[in-house]
This record gives structure tokens, C-alpha cells and sequence, in this order.
């Protein structure tokens, strides 16, 4: 069952990839956003937060499709990026990426937010009245105390990165060796005689995978709660 061929075991090391590099790059603005929402009211602020999650109720491919005429080669932004600073997403594996980003970002900041409005208000107050800086107090007392939640949520992100399919696909194609995930490579084998068994070994790593980033993501949010309260 697990006996892939070459190509197949890169769509594997792809995923994995695309999946970390989107949750990296994703972290510090989900950080941003979270905050935003936890800590500021402002007038639009149920917009943004609509905008935020809008990727989780839309169909994935609608997403995709967005992503293209605004980031593919013709169009405006995707243009302005290959002219003047040598950007391309469209059907490279970094538009996968992207893609993957912004599919898991709601998940991300939902729990990153939710750790940060958990935070009790008074310690920061209390690092504020002894002289610590808005963003020294968010380093040294809101951050580390929300830490279980920034974990919980790059994990998430992860596993939800690794499973795209809908807006990478119609952003970046499924190209072999390129673009090719995990999700891409089940679909293609599904469609071809004989594909089932290859498309079986790579469901199940696949779920090996996610259930590792999800034991992961519970090890690492109880050590950091362990850490918070020194036991």
C-alpha cells in the first residue's frame, strides 16, 4: 500500500512544503489580525472579521478562481509583480502555497483570537503602569500567555494546508513535480485505471500525517500551559 512510486513520494514532500511555508508565512499577520479583532473596536471591524473568514463558506474553488484573476500572470497584481519584481504565483508551487495560506488563515486566527481575548486584561495593565511599551507588553505578557492558542492555530493551519485542493488546483493547475499535492496526485490517480491502490497508500499518509499534526499541536499546547504555570 505504501509502495509509491518516485512521483508520487514528491507530491508527498510537496505537500509537506507547501503546508509549512503557507503556515510560516501566514503566522505573522494571523498574530496581527488576531489582535485587531481581540483587543480593538473600530468602525468595519465585522467587515474585516467577514473578510477573515469568508474562505471557510466559500466554495474552494471560487477562491482559486479569485486568486488567479488577480494574482495570474495577466492579471493586474500577478502583472505588476513578474514586471517589476520577478513574482510569479500562478502555477508554481509558491501560488500553492498562497493558496493554502489563505484557505487555513481563518482557522488560524479564529484560534489565535480567542487565546488573545483569554488573556486577563490586568496583567497587561500591570506591565503598562510599570513602564513597559504597548508592543514590550505584548512580547513579554499577551503573547506568551496566548501561546497555546498561536500553536493550536499553526497547527490547524497546517493540517488544513495540507489537505487544499479546490483553490490550488484552480490557481496553480496540478503540475507534476511543481504543483502537484497530495489532494492533486489522489484526484489524478482516481481518474486513471488501476489508481486505486496508489491513491489509497497516499490517503493514508495523508491521515498519518494530519493525525501527527494534530497529537502535535495537543503535546505543544499542553507543554506551553505547563511552562505558563510552572508546573
Amino acid at each position: 500500500m505504501l509502495s509509491l512510486t518516485p512521483q508520487e513520494w514528491t507530491a508527498v514532500a510537496l505537500s509537506l512544503r507547501v503546508a509549512l511555508v503557507s503556515t510560516v508565512a501566514a503566522l505573522p499577520l494571523g498574530i496581527a489580525i488576531a489582535l485587531l479583532l481581540a483587543r480593538k473596536q473600530f468602525w468595519g471591524k465585522a467587515l474585516i472579521d467577514g473578510l477573515v473568514h469568508l474562505p471557510l463558506v466559500l466554495p474552494p474553488v471560487v477562491t482559486g478562481y479569485l486568486l488567479l484573476i488577480t494574482l495570474g500572470r495577466k492579471a493586474p497584481v500577478g502583472a505588476f509583480l513578474a514586471e517589476h519584481f520577478g513574482i510569479v504565483f500562478s502555477f508554481r508551487w509558491t501560488g500553492a502555497a498562497l493558496a493554502c495560506g489563505v484557505m487555513a488563515f481563518p482557522l488560524m486566527v479564529r484560534a489565535i483570537r480567542l487565546s488573545i481575548e483569554a488573556v486577563d486584561r490586568r496583567l497587561e495593565d500591570a506591565a503598562a503602569t510599570l513602564g513597559a511599551s504597548p508592543l514590550w507588553n505584548f512580547a513579554t505578557v499577551t503573547l506568551p500567555l496566548a501561546l497555546p492558542g498561536v500553536v493550536a492555530g499553526m497547527m490547524l493551519a497546517f493540517a488544513r494546508a495540507l489537505g487544499e485542493f479546490g483553490a490550488t488546483i484552480t490557481f496553480v493547475s496540478n503540475i507534476p513535480g511543481e504543483t502537484q499535492t497530495i489532494s492533486a496526485a489522489i484526484y489524478t490517480l482516481t481518474q486513471v485505471p488501476e489508481g486505486d491502490s496508489a491513491a489509497l497508500g497516499l490517503v493514508v499518509i495523508a491521515l498519518l500525517i494530519s493525525l501527527a499534526a494534530l497529537m502535535a499541536s495537543e503535546w505543544l499546547a499542553r507543554r506551553a500551559n505547563a511552562r505558563l504555570h510552572g508546573i
